[in-house]
């Protein structure tokens, strides 16, 4: 038994669909052999509720699972395929290529084996975190050659064509559109696990599920992902089943859904369900039942303070419901231009009243022990979202665009332009005050732009409209900006949170605090389990080479530093890694190498222009080699490039000090203090004066 899940692949985006802009020879060539099931479509458009579904042949709403974060997979609650087929003597193996399906999710549950080696990457959403698929299918393939001769059921989950998309060549020439162009990736992968099917002869004996678990938008109904709206383009998604030992292939147009998967795959191995379970699926061969209703939702909009949808498909109609409600008839408008809901009531009715009967209030999040609960509380984060009613939530088709702006002003925080997002945030979140991702977002970019009171408001308004499980970046947001405030005991208290919610962030913070405190053993130690707990090794790696820089074991932190940029080209990334460059030129400067130490720097700064060190280790470089005039204008420069925000002023003051230039750090504590009077750092800077 095998599954393959392709991840946010649209069914109209395949050859065997229909789609002519993209070649699959893999996926075509096991279509040949396969039935293709022409209206298939997921329970939910987000990666790990709607695996949940697919192990468990039950509803989002039945099993738990309702969004990616936060959430925990029940397998005593709900046995999953693979703890079925394992009690019946299957080797069971799980390999997957996104962070969201990491095994603490408890999706790998009842799996003898679930590699999720995956890196949590500190400088975005959970999406971005993923491992090429081919490189997953190697290890499925090392796993299949170990279990020869045994039954099995394999899970292979390929994150490709999922933003961000970065395809590999020859595939990124060929194709105008990277998401076609990560689609062949994905073929390719397919393509690299039937090969060692057939060559450890269990192709044709083996049963095989191609799949998606979610479609993607890309801007039909103005949604560029998935997760927010309930239009067929996330919705239908590809599925293919080749029997075993079978060479016909065939067309079913009958709806189907991916809850079918459990009951069909019990049936072909001639088991039947756990005792008890009343599944949501029936058999994909079993005869067709004519007006059988397809239940979706997606409560992820309420990230962004919107309303739910829910959605009903039946026959040839697509109900969607929400604040305003639509009707489309999805065979002859198969891109729901044409809503039916005025001329289609009787058929509005009864769907409205399917929609309705299936919502389901989602219980709170995981939110860690009552310990971590009762922190939470403490701290004051207690919701300011949880009073607004359902009713008064927007429809998030009406408020779609705000998206794009958000994706805009991301751009805009990458590209180092953080004073521009800032404006641009503001305006979106006073049409969107709920927006918890936008808060987040400007938080960033007012850290980024060294506004650190502002920024830490706007990430602890973000943890307050969702305190059952909060963001971890916007917790790890806080504790920075805490700690870069000398706030160091609240800084703690957010580290030691983020723990509960995402130990690899919790950590890194934790060492932050600590080389803070100047307590560079604890440094070390959470720098250490930041990795081990499954946190980035090469951002984990830096961190301990700047404790170890701290300690004097120079040879040590230039080795750390080199093993971090050699995991960096191992990903094949191109990304920098912030404070590579810094901790490389603090260990040259240490051992008197100032050339090679300023060029350092300077790729620091060029990297990462508002990481405000790099500034000032590059000034105190010239200074020491007698250019002092030269250290001085280097400041100004990072005062200037951060439009002159209080942190740069707080950061030059200290130099200047520490280079013994009195002077010149009053004239810029006098200007810092006139264009920012409020500043609670720069008021807490003694004057000449002592005041």
């Amino acid at each position: 038994m095998v599954i393959v899940s392709i991840d946010t692949l649209r069914a109209d985006h395949l050859p065997a669909y229909g789609y002519r802009n993209v070649d699959t020879p893999a996926i075509d060539g096991l279509r040949r052999q396969a039935l293709l099931f022409a209206r298939a479509y997921t329970q939910i458009p987000l990666t790990l509720p709607s695996h949940a579904s697919i192990f468990s042949g039950q509803l989002p709403a039945r099993h738990g699972v309702r969004d990616n974060l936060g959430y925990r997979y029940d397998g005593q609650r709900w046995p999953s395929l693979a703890t079925v087929f394992a009690r019946a003597g299957y080797a069971t193996g799980g390999f997957v290529s996104a962070y969201v399906l990491r095994k603490e999710s408890g999706i790998g549950s009842g799996f003898a084996t679930w590699d999720d080696e995956v890196s949590r990457q500190f400088g975005g959403e959970v999406g971005t975190s993923q491992r090429p698929g081919r490189d997953t299918v190697a290890l499925a393939s090392r796993w299949l050659e170990g279990v020869r001769g045994r039954p099995f059921f394999l899970f292979v989950h390929l994150y490709e064509p999922h933003l961000p998309h970065t395809p590999p060549e020859p595939f990124a020439s060929r194709y105008a559109l990277p998401y076609d162009a990560e689609i062949a990736t994905a073929d390719a992968a397919v393509g690299d696990l039937l090969a060692t099917l057939r060559r450890l002869d269990a192709y044709d004996r083996a049963v095989i599920v191609l799949l998606a678990d979610h479609g993607e938008g890309l801007g039909d109904h103005g949604e560029l992902e998935h997760g927010i709206l309930l239009y067929r383009e996330t919705l239908q998604v590809p599925l293919l089943l080749k029997l075993a030992g079978a060479k016909t292939a065939g067309r079913i147009e009958t709806p189907v859904q991916l809850v079918d998967v459990f009951p069909t795959l019990l049936a072909l191995a001639g088991m039947t369900p756990p005792a008890n379970e009343q599944l949501a699926g029936r058999s994909l061969l079993a005869a067709a039942l004519p007006g059988r209703a397809i239940y979706a939702e997606t409560y992820y909009p309420r990230h962004y303070g919107w309303s739910e949808l829910a959605s009903v498909i039946r026959d040839r109609h697509h109900y969607i419901h929400g604040p305003s409600p639509q009707l489309f008839d999805v065979v002859a408008d198969p891109t729901e231009r044409h809503d039916l809901l005025r001329t289609e009531r009787r058929t509005y009715l009864e769907l409205r009243d399917l929609a309705r009967a299936s919502l389901s209030e989602p219980r709170p999040p995981d939110a860690g022990d009552a310990e971590a609960r009762r922190r939470l509380a403490a701290l004051g984060y207690v919701s300011s979202a949880a009073g607004v009613p359902r009713a008064t939530r927007p429809d998030p088709r009406d408020q779609i665009a705000a998206v794009a702006s958000l994706r805009d002003t991301a751009t805009m925080i990458a590209e180092h332009r953080a004073v521009e997002a800032v404006p641009v945030l503001r305006r979106l979140l006073a049409e969107n005050p709920q927006m918890v991702y936008g808060w987040q977002q400007l938080g960033r970019a007012l850290e980024d732009g060294g506004d650190l009171e502002s920024g830490l408001k706007a990430y602890q308004r973000a943890l307050s409209l969702s305190p059952e499980v909060p963001d971890p970046l916007s917790l790890a947001g806080a504790g920075r900006l805490l700690l870069l405030l000398g706030r160091y005991q609240e800084a703690r208290a957010h580290a030691e949170l983020a723990l509960a919610f995402d130990p690899a962030l919790g950590h890194e913070l934790l060492a932050s605090a600590a080389v803070a405190d100047g307590d560079l053993a604890v440094a070390e130690r959470e720098a250490g389990a930041m990795r081990s707990s499954g946190g980035d090794p090469a951002e984990a790696m830096v961190m301990l080479a700047g404790v170890q820089a701290r300690q004097g074991r120079l040879e040590e932190a230039w080795r750390s530093a080199e093993q971090a940029d050699q995991e960096r080209r191992r990903r094949g990334t191109t990304r920098e890694l912030r404070g590579l460059h810094l901790v490389r030129g603090d260990v040259l400067a240490r051992l008197g190498r100032a050339r090679q130490a300023e060029q350092e720097f300077r790729a620091e700064i060029a990297a990462f222009p508002t990481l405000l060190p790099a500034y000032s280790h590059l000034a105190m470089l010239y200074v020491s080699a007698g250019r002092s005039d030269v250290g001085r204008d280097v400041l100004h420069r990072m005062i200037d490039i951060t439009g002159g925000s209080p942190a740069a002023y707080v950061e030059a003051v200290g130099t200047l000090r520490a280079l013994g230039d009195a002077s010149g750090a009053e004239a810029l504590l006098r200007r810092g203090r006139a264009l920012h009077p409020d500043d609670a750092r720069l008021r807490s800077l003694p004057g000449q004066s002592g005041n």
